[in-house]
């Protein structure tokens, strides 16, 4: 999909691949997946003056249809914690994990009129506190969202791009990716290549929870309604490098996956956007 996209876009130019009236739900989980609440939405995000600045208006809704909340917020630059790929997805969230602070992200995909946003938050002790899942479509679009992600539909060989920006305003990189997935029993295991990169891992099946226990540190990944994951530390670990990342599946045979680093002072260090293909089973 990157591919057909003018990759001189610039990142307020990027921003504007997301204008529109959006639809949808914001969906509070507890860290195990767990429905707090789920409240109705309506976001538009409207380019004025000469698509110069934006107008971002949030609009809640009670069950019965009444408006319980109104939200606006204009700007003409963007803030430093967020950056933009060339379809519109992009990831907004903290510049520096430090402890004793609250840290968080939000990850989001845009595909044709439907958009999906995740955001991943940590209490003050570094422990993983909750997530909102969030699912749009543009308003007159079709409604329609797929099930909840289950391990089967990942299952199979996958060949992917990955293109990384970096905080720091250097030159993005581009490079294939191959992933596979397997099941043995309760078991998940996988193996990612990627140039200078060859991980094998494996997970613990826990209906619809993933733990991988090796490594730095313990790692869940979550499997969401809409074809949504979440992958997070249960903590985030203090002198070693860490990521936040979501996937969707966008249809059985095309993923997206967002992966934003930090480095092992905690600092942001960059954001990739992977898209995959199924080429077999």
């Amino acid at each position: 999909m990157s591919a057909q996209v003018d990759r001189s876009l610039s990142q307020w130019q990027r921003l504007l691949r997301n204008s529109g009236v959006w639809e949808g739900s914001f969906t509070r989980l507890s860290p195990q997946g767990e429905l707090m609440e789920d409240i109705s939405t309506r976001v538009t995000l409207a380019a004025y003056d000469e698509d110069q600045a934006m107008r971002q208006t949030l609009e809640y809704f009670a069950t019965s249809g009444e408006r319980t909340q109104t939200k606006v917020l204009e700007y003409r630059t963007l803030n430093r914690g967020i950056l933009f790929f060339e379809d519109g997805a992009f990831s907004f969230g903290s510049l520096q994990f430090a402890p004793f602070a609250e840290f968080g992200a939000e990850l989001g995909f845009i595909h044709g009129d439907r958009r999906l946003r995740l955001v991943q938050l940590f209490d003050s002790q570094s422990q993983l506190a909750s997530f909102t899942l969030i699912r749009e479509h543009r308003q007159g679009a079709d409604r329609a969202e797929k099930p909840p992600l289950t391990v089967d539909q990942l299952l199979g060989d996958w060949q992917g791009e990955a293109i990384t920006l970096y905080p720091d305003w250097q030159s993005p990189t581009a490079y294939a990716t191959a992933l596979t997935i397997c099941r043995e029993g309760d078991r998940l295991l996988q193996r990612l290549t990627a140039p200078d990169l060859d991980l094998a891992s494996t997970a613990a099946i826990e209906g619809s929870i993933l733990r991988f226990e090796q490594g730095n540190h313990p790692i869940q990944v979550l499997l969401l309604p809409d074809g949504a994951s979440c992958n997070t530390p249960l903590t985030i670990p203090r002198g070693k490098p860490f990521l936040l990342e979501a996937g969707w599946l966008i249809s059985n045979t095309l993923r997206q996956r967002l992966i934003r680093q930090y480095d092992d002072k905690g600092g942001w260090s960059s954001l990739t956007l992977v898209t995959e293909h199924k080429v077999s089973q």
